[in-house]
């Protein structure tokens, strides 16, 4: 019975399949049009390829995120399948052993039975006896007929058991084929991102990752060159001892590890596995999204910012970072970079909350 455990892996369905290949042509279709006007046109300009840059991988961070909560999701919708097929395994065992007792029960009288019970008592040489047995063969009746109801109800309980673990099933495929096509528009944008990336000369490169905030150095200290205008310099990680600070200080010893979508550590992050992982280091627990965070906590507004508090950007909330004082924040900002220090007015503002 110990098979019924574990789900199989499932291989992608068709319906994935078609889901991924209809992300990944949508994709190529964009990226094409944009490179068929570029070398159409020679006045493409390094700053239009970093706007275009810029949006894909906003779609890959937004894209990061909604693959990160159907993640949460496909993780529950496979615990509770497993939780559901083992209840029913444990009932089958139950049942099958009630059943196989009326079964042994239902031999024997079937082997001593033919004699009504007026004939038995004629024929019974003391039936005194046979009245004290006959009124124990009633009350051991009662009792089968209340076994045989149990079994009844247990074959119920079992049948709604597995039709709930048949939905519980559907809703983990559901999730599985929503991570497939996630994944898939992942890293068409990505793709993309690096192609148009790579057609820049080693100078605008750099110009463009100085522009972004995600080039020079990821430490402390001063600002790095090319950083953006007005950059103040990085403050010390408080050490109150407070469950902030323990947050702040794993985020800073985070610093100047890569950026890798949906990981939560402790080798890579992104923006929101970061986060997580900081808060988790001083005993608070987070959610797994940018949009499940901004609602875990106390709302702050911009201006009584403390460290620790996270803080959101872009109207989707598709990144968060953390606070650290002097208008900055640590962040994962994105695939190609490290983590690392970063103005907080570096992007568009959405929204600050302080995890309780």
């Amino acid at each position: 019975m110990a098979s019924h455990r574990k789900p199989r892996q499932r291989p992608l369905s068709s319906g994935t399949v078609r889901t991924a290949a209809t992300l990944a042509l949508a994709g190529a279709a964009t990226a094409t049009a944009f490179e068929g006007t570029s070398h159409a046109d020679p006045r493409t300009t390094p700053a239009q390829v970093k706007a275009e840059v810029d949006r894909l991988y906003g779609d890959a961070e937004a894209a990061t995120e909604r693959y990160n909560g159907a993640k949460v999701k496909a993780d529950e919708a496979e615990r509770a399948l497993t939780g559901l097929r083992d209840e029913a395994a444990r009932k089958e065992d139950r049942l099958n052993t009630a059943r196989r007792s009326l079964g042994a029960l239902a031999a024997t009288q079937y082997r001593s039975g033919g004699l009504g019970p007026a004939l038995q008592l004629a024929m019974a040489t003391d039936p005194q006896d046979y009245l004290e047995r006959a009124s124990l063969l009633t009350r051991a009746g009662d009792r089968t007929a209340a076994d045989v109801a149990s079994v009844r109800r247990g074959l119920d309980e079992v049948g709604r058991l597995r039709a709930r673990a048949a939905g519980q099933l559907a809703d983990l495929r559901a999730r599985q084929d929503e991570l497939a096509g996630q994944k898939a528009l992942i890293e068409d944008r990505l793709a993309t991102a690096r192609r148009l990336l790579a057609r820049l000369t080693a100078e605008e490169r750099a110009a463009y990752e100085a522009q972004s905030g995600t080039g020079g150095s990821g430490g402390t200290g001063p600002a790095p060159a090319g950083a953006p205008r007005g950059t103040a310099p990085a403050p010390p990680a408080p050490s109150d001892g407070s469950r902030a600070a323990r947050a702040v200080a794993f985020a800073y010893a985070a610093i100047g590890k890569p950026y890798v979508w949906g990981a939560t550590g402790p080798g890579s992050y992104d923006c929101s596995g970061l986060t997580q992982a900081a808060w988790k280091s001083a005993g608070v627990s987070l959610p797994r999204t940018t949009y499940t965070q901004i609602n875990a906590g106390q709302r702050v507004t911009r201006d009584r910012l403390a460290p620790g508090d996270l803080v959101f950007f872009y109207a989707g909330v598709t990144h968060v970072g953390m606070y650290v004082g002097n208008g900055q924040m640590i962040h994962a900002p994105r695939p190609g970079s490290t983590v690392r220090l970063a103005p907080v007015d570096s992007m568009p503002w959405a929204g600050a909350s302080r995890p309780a």
